[in-house]
């Protein structure tokens, strides 16, 4: 009697449920490699293009995309630098890179007077008892240990009109440092930053926007890119409102508040000169990737009323000032580990 074929197998749920947990993970996989890849290039274009295109359907590959380019960016691997070749020497140990700040118009107040600090200066407005401007220059080299206990904000009492500490109380806003106090101490010691605490220096910012990304753009100036670039200098600043009328004053007091605030970061190396500017809203989030703040120093000048670099060789001035990059400046490979640890702490 001939033997009878065996009918095949059929798929038992178990067989399914193996076959399913071998392919999922794999999709998965490739589903997150691709919302990265895009959106690595998605979250490279401008702030504006970026706003005008952002949706529901966008929202995954700006969460991929910018936590990808936040390495690949720091590696060097996407997005390019404004750099340009230039032959002047380096000036080194001096506070401003090729000038002080010049004002071209409103909304830069007419009555800002320089302060001088010895390692860095202030551009103070009586009027909007708020520093407008301040440059300071960070050397690659930390001299001193980091001390922060020992500093306390304070009235400055050689200038009128600084307005005292206890302004900022329970107003909604911290006393922001516009010269860090941080960069100040390990390079110059603990008096010069001690003068960092004088009201003349402070401004307000929403809690979300000092301790986020404006605390993680002081991190990267001076323990991170000093280290690969050298000395860096910044101009950092507040734009108050357009009109008299239109400006927040914290309450109980004639302090202005801000509408925006903004760094100028210049350095320069073998390859040249490398200028970054980035603009923030108060609205910031504590979370946000700064490099979706990054504009042309062109665009900054027209919004905040001032010239930078007003000595600067016009063949280096204007393309420096017109290119925008897409990207924060790389950090030593090395230093990648202590990038992604200050992304948390």
């Amino acid at each position: 009697m001939p033997a009878r074929k065996k009918k095949p197998a059929r798929s038992t749920p178990v067989t399914t449920l193996r076959l399913a947990a071998r392919i999922v993970p794999v999709v998965l996989v490739l589903t997150v490699l691709m919302l990265c890849t895009a959106g690595d290039f998605y979250v490279h274009h401008p702030a504006d293009w970026l706003a005008d295109h952002r949706s529901v359907l966008t929202a995954p590959l700006e969460y991929f995309g910018d936590r990808t380019a936040f390495l690949t960016d720091a590696l060097g691997w996407t997005g390019h630098d404004c750099v340009y070749e230039s032959d002047d020497p380096v000036p080194e140990n001096q506070v401003l890179f090729a000038g002080e700040p010049v004002r071209l118009g409103a909304p830069a107040p007419a009555d800002i007077i320089t302060l001088d600090r010895d390692e860095y200066l202030i551009g103070w407005s009586p009027s909007l008892q708020i520093p407008v401007w301040a440059a300071y220059h960070v050397p690659a080299a930390a001299r001193f240990p980091y001390e922060r206990s020992k500093a306390n904000f304070v009235k400055d009492r050689n200038v009128e009109s600084s307005p005292a500490p206890t302004a900022y109380t329970n107003t909604g806003y911290d006393r922001s440092h516009m010269v860090p106090f941080n960069a100040i101490v390990t390079r110059f010691g603990p008096d010069p930053a001690k003068k960092t605490c004088q009201m003349t220096n402070i401004f307000p910012q929403k809690p979300t926007l000092n301790r986020g990304p404006w605390r993680a753009m002081e991190h990267l100036i001076a323990e991170l890119w000093t280290q690969k670039y050298g000395e860096i200098w910044v101009v950092a600043g507040a734009i108050p409102g357009s009109t008299t009328a239109t400006r927040e004053k914290l309450a109980g007091s004639s302090i202005v508040v801000p509408e925006k605030c903004y760094m100028v970061i210049v350095a320069q190396t073998a390859d040249g000169v490398r200028a970054l500017a980035v603009l923030f809203e108060q609205t910031a989030g504590r979370w946000d990737f700064p490099v979706h703040n990054i504009v042309t120093i062109d665009e900054l000048e027209k919004l905040c009323g001032l010239e930078f670099f007003p000595d600067m060789p016009k063949f280096l001035k204007t393309p420096l000032k017109r290119d925008r990059p897409t990207r924060l400046w790389p950090v030593r490979g090395r230093d990648l580990l202590k990038l992604v640890m200050s992304r948390f702490t």
